[in-house]
């Protein structure tokens, strides 16, 4: 697989051509940001570990029949992808309150909600990534009413998986972020399903094993990152 030139650069990831017109290669960098990136940082190794967690959460979803852009694992920070044209929203799902919930609602952390919660976000760094209803997107031709449906019973599923796969590895999922893209005419998972797009934190001791040691400067993040991709790699 021969990489190409660069076709975008983002906050966590870079794009890059391949000789496949309908394949990507996606690097993960070690750059960190939070707070729609007012805060900025690096953590040693998060790209690698990254890859490698995502790898093994794109292959167990695989597994279970969801449609992912993941396609092949290709080094420590490289991972071989479908090209897609991503949807422009992000797709949250809370099982317990934290971060943004809490301070837009005023809900104590950690409180366990009746239900999941489930927000659709506009994919606009300028504007916040603001909360946006079905009828933002369908009147902004975001996308379809069937695309809406695929990305809502894909999403649900999702949580339904990855909270039991990471109650096996004494990790609760509190939140997390989506990203979809088009691929083909069909809607399928895109971007990354990592600590840096998850909330993890351990039974029993609460123990937060994500982003949030970076955005909150509680220090041992690369530890807190190693200590999932062990988990996950058992």
């Amino acid at each position: 697989m021969e990489k190409g030139e660069k076709i975008y650069e983002g906050k966590a990831k870079i794009l890059y051509k391949t000789d496949n017109p309908d394949q990507l290669i996606q690097y993960f960098k070690d750059d960190a940001t939070a707070f729609n990136a007012a805060k900025k940082g690096t953590v040693a190794e998060k790209g690698v570990m990254n890859n490698k967690i995502s790898t093994k959460i794109f292959e167990f979803l695989e597994s279970q029949g969801l449609p992912t852009h993941f396609v092949e694992h290709l080094n420590d920070r490289e991972m071989l992808v479908k090209k897609v044209e991503i949807v422009l929203v992000e797709v949250i799902i809370r099982n317990r309150a934290a971060g943004s919930l809490c301070r837009l609602l005023g809900i104590e952390e950690g409180t366990k909600l009746s239900q999941p919660i489930f927000e659709f976000c506009y994919k606009r760094d300028d504007l916040g990534d603001p909360l946006i209803n079905e009828d933002h997107i369908l009147a902004l031709s975001l996308a379809t009413q069937e695309e809406i449906d695929t990305i809502k019973k894909y999403t649900h599923q999702v949580n339904d998986l990855m909270r039991k796969f990471f109650l096996n590895l004494n990790l609760e999922l509190i939140d997390f972020k989506l990203e979809f893209g088009r691929h083909k005419g069909k809607i399928i998972l895109a971007d990354e399903i990592s600590p840096d797009t998850c909330r993890l934190w351990e039974v029993g001791t609460g123990n937060k094993l994500d982003k949030d040691r970076f955005r909150h400067d509680l220090g041992n993040i690369e530890e807190a990152y190693q200590e999932v991709l062990t988990r996950v790699s058992k």
